[in-house]
């Protein structure tokens, strides 16, 4: 596998960025990686590796660069919490949005990506990210994933049940059951968009599991939902991306 940490420049600054492929048999499909509210770590960096070694072109932001922030340093204290949920609060689709065109800019770049459609996958707070992505640039982003993403269907008009709505590809969205971020009603509510509005997707609820079971190193993780979880999106990739 090839590694690399860059510095992508965009309208507020630059990202620190790592981006992993693997060696051989290149250029690879790209897969963008949005991370979750806790922040880029090696938890975030190993998932990428094991999309990589599926034949990827992994690339995974820091989307907190605008506080000078690269990684929380843990996230168990009441004030690591609260810093996390302020840093939340200060990014928003649009931001991210335009982070996203600064780095499609950068992958158009690189000879080691694959021109052609492109993937993406959000945990958490960036599932609505991964949504918009596809929905923000469908001719680039034919595959997209939210993986217990949260403000499933909001009256915002970029809400991920709207963009679902845009995308000229495939989206899928994995709901665990027991998720204060996203309750019942709310996923019911997405399922019932997709289906009334033909969007090519699955609303997916995971039965028993916790918001963050696809985590190895949080306490939610559950190891049969999590390869469900990687099941479901190497099949969303390959059929969408090759």
């Amino acid at each position: 596998m090839i590694e690399q940490t860059v510095e992508i420049v965009t309208p507020h600054g630059a990202t620190t960025t790592f981006i992993v492929h693997p060696e051989r048999d290149g250029p690879h499909p790209v897969i963008l990686f949005y991370m979750d509210a806790p922040a880029i770590r090696e938890e975030l960096r190993d998932m990428a590796r094991r999309l990589a070694s599926a034949g990827y072109y992994v690339v995974l932001p820091n989307l907190y660069y605008r506080a000078g922030v690269l990684e929380l340093g843990g996230f168990a204290t009441e004030a690591d919490r609260a810093r996390m949920f302020e840093l939340m609060a200060s990014i928003n689709i649009p931001l991210i949005m335009s982070d996203t065109a600064a780095l499609l800019t950068y992958i158009d770049s690189d000879p080691a990506a694959r021109k052609g459609p492109m993937g993406a996958v959000g945990y958490c707070m960036s599932g609505q990210y991964a949504i918009n992505a596809a929905a923000y640039y469908p001719d680039k982003v034919k595959a997209a994933a939210s993986i217990y993403g949260v403000s499933l269907v909001t009256d915002d008009h970029d809400s991920p049940h709207l963009a679902a709505q845009k995308v000229q590809g495939e989206v899928y969205f994995a709901c665990a059951e027991i998720d204060a971020y996203a309750p019942l009603e709310m996923v019911e509510a997405l399922a019932q968009s997709v289906t009334a509005n033909g969007v090519n997707g699955e609303v997916e609820l995971y039965a028993g599991v916790h918001h963050g079971f696809a985590f190895p190193q949080r306490p939610a993780y559950d190891k049969t939902a999590a390869e469900r979880h990687w099941e479901r999106l190497l099949a969303l990739f390959k059929r969408n991306l090759g």
